[in-house]
């Protein structure tokens, strides 16, 4: 099959050569998971063959649409919705679409209506939300549908497409990798109780345990900030037979990391330490941390790739309301993690 010359190849092309429909080379191009094997490699193979790349933004001029997304973020101070929002802006950027960002100081009903609200004035086509509070989850509900909602780390939020990163999963392998070096146990050192982030954590550090018959401490919440994590690994250093921490995020298990090594804790050989995130600096802590890596440009793909889904669904569809995409948590094995010791 050829192009006629000098129009680029569309959408359209890429489903005859494959023989599917649109919908399925856009579900491919977004990386949905229900898209048989076979079938991806045959869109694949045809977008190779004719050399096609997806141009939003000629399509935005040909239909009169905007082009722009709107985003709500809450706290990007924080590592994890920096980063998510850093991977949603590259991937719509890749995708020729903008972005109008609105960042919210306090999460309430009323504050995510408001900042929808400017967003809309703006003529965006849809909203990404990124939701990794209850409190944000809950001021999405009742909020009206005149356009497209994707919540990115939405947990369990009902009524909404999400993206987000398999947190419990990420929790499990955590555990799971101290319980098999032969911890009779794993220490907890949790994020906020609020944030639906820490409570897949959580979820993920209990089932562990649970399937391996081990003791289930009481977890300790911090504010995922090194302070807080100082805080309780001193109380963990205190605390007899604990030899394994598993911290919800690097910067708490950094501040982790100088208190046991105040209070003359070695790590890895008395008490092995691993964290979550995977931040850029991990790998230079002292001992360089074990961690659980979250992919955020794929998020930030997936987050836009949905999105794009719902503004082109056909309105004779049933809506993709209950569409979840989950991105899979990845160990990151460095020499803050070791065999259980003897005392164990």
């Amino acid at each position: 099959m050829s192009v006629p010359v000098g129009r680029s190849p569309v959408m359209a092309d890429v489903a005859r050569l494959a023989g599917v429909s649109h919908q399925t080379v856009s579900r491919v191009l977004n990386g949905h998971p229900n898209v048989r094997s076979e079938t991806q490699e045959r869109v694949q193979a045809a977008i190779e063959e004719l050399g096609y790349r997806r141009n939003s933004s000629a399509r935005a001029l040909v239909t009169r649409r905007t082009g722009v997304i709107g985003v709500v973020a809450f706290d990007t101070t924080h590592y994890g919705p920096a980063q998510t929002l850093a991977g949603i802006e590259h991937a719509a950027r890749a995708d020729g679409y903008f972005l109008s960002v609105v960042t919210l100081q306090t999460v309430t009903r009323e504050a995510v209506s408001e900042a929808m609200d400017y967003l809309a004035q703006q003529s965006v086509e849809g909203y990404i939300v990124i939701a990794p509070k209850r409190a944000v989850v809950e001021g999405l509900a009742g909020q009206p549908a005149e356009r497209p909602v994707v919540a990115v780390e939405g947990g369990e939020a009902p009524d909404l497409p999400v993206v987000c990163v398999d947190q419990v999963g990420g929790g499990y392998l955590a555990t799971r990798h101290l319980l098999e070096l032969g911890h009779r146990t794993v220490h907890h050192i949790a994020g906020p109780g609020d944030w639906l982030e820490a409570e897949g954590r959580i979820a993920g550090w209990r089932r562990a345990l649970e399937e391996a018959g081990a003791p289930v401490p009481e977890p300790l919440y911090g504010d995922w900030r090194p302070r807080s994590g100082h805080r309780l690994g001193a109380q963990l250093a205190e605390e007899p037979g604990a030899t394994a921490v598993f911290v919800a995020n690097d910067q708490m298990a950094l501040g982790a990391l100088r208190a046991l090594g105040e209070a003359g804790v070695r790590v890895p050989d008395d008490v092995s330490v691993i964290g979550f995130d995977d931040i850029p600096e991990s790998e230079f802590f002292t001992p360089p941390l074990t961690t659980v890596a979250q992919d955020f440009s794929e998020v930030g793909r997936r987050g836009i790739g949905l999105l794009i889904d719902l503004l082109e669904e056909p309105a004779d569809t049933v809506p993709m309301t209950q569409a979840r995409s989950v991105v899979p948590a990845r160990l990151v094995a460095r020499v803050s993690t070791a065999a259980a010791p003897d005392r164990a």
